[in-house]
């Protein structure tokens, strides 16, 4: 059986700040389909590189590519909508617009008819029915009418999961999906990404490493803006490299 083809990769990668260079030479391989996890300790790049990815930052040398399509130095809208799409550490949602509105507006953006946020009942209708889908399919169809300040965190994150996904990305990155959660929303959410990734390739930055354990196919782990170690999660957490460096006896 083949392998999946690459769908996401850097070349040479750097970005510096400063003289500092937080991402130094990183050459990432994401293959169609997966789940990829970028780990490492703090200040590793990991975060950076995220931002390479989507245009948030632009890069000091080295090229990205999406699908063969070297999208290196493309602003964060048109890396969008050309299929990545991302969710960030950080919740940045309006606390009182509904749940079902954040995610027909997240659908309206993606259209590309038009980005006034202000847009009439009868026009955001049209969208209501795939909105619903989309909470459904991250479990928050019973909230669709709360308002997203009213969520408990971790349902929070789970409609910034549905905001992304409304952009039918080719790649979802998912920047510390469970930072924060107590065990049942960590649990819930390792399940709903189970789920969302079916057709999709994902990429993410964790640190829970159980999360890691149960959800990647492959593992990039990240030092001083390097790659230190590539592989399946048994390969990666058994590497001495690795073992010194960050994961230590608390994942044996």
């Amino acid at each position: 059986m083949s392998q999946p083809r690459t769908i996401l990769s850097t070349q040479n990668l750097v970005k510096e700040f400063q003289g500092f260079r937080a991402v130094d030479g990183v050459d990432l391989n994401v293959r169609e389909g997966t789940v990829h996890a970028l780990v490492g300790p703090n200040g590793a790049g990991k975060t950076t590189l995220f931002h390479l990815l989507t245009g948030f930052l632009s890069a000091s040398a080295g090229r990205i590519a999406l699908g063969g399509q070297d999208i290196t130095g493309r602003p964060p809208e048109r890396i969008a909508r050309l299929g990545i799409a991302r969710s960030f550490q950080v919740t940045s949602l309006f606390a009182d617009v509904t749940a079902c509105a954040h995610v027909e507006l997240a659908l309206q953006a993606a259209t590309g008819l038009g980005r006034s946020f202000w847009r009439s009942d009868q026009h955001m209708r049209r969208f209501t029915s795939r909105a619903m889908e989309l909470l459904d399919q991250v479990g928050l169809a019973e909230h669709a009418t709360r308002s997203a300040g009213s969520l408990p965190y971790g349902r929070k994150r789970a409609l910034e999961l549905a905001l992304a996904l409304a952009l039918d990305p080719k790649v979802l990155l998912l920047d510390e999906p469970t930072a924060g959660m107590g065990l049942e929303d960590v649990d819930r959410t390792v399940a709903l990404i189970g789920r969302v990734r079916e057709g999709r390739t994902v990429v993410m930055v964790e640190h829970n490493m159980n999360v890691v354990g149960s959800l990647a196919d492959t593992v990039t782990v990240l030092q001083h803006g390097q790659v230190l170690a590539e592989g399946p999660y048994r390969d990666v957490r058994s590497d001495p490299k690795v073992i010194e460096a960050y994961l230590g006896v608390d994942v044996a």
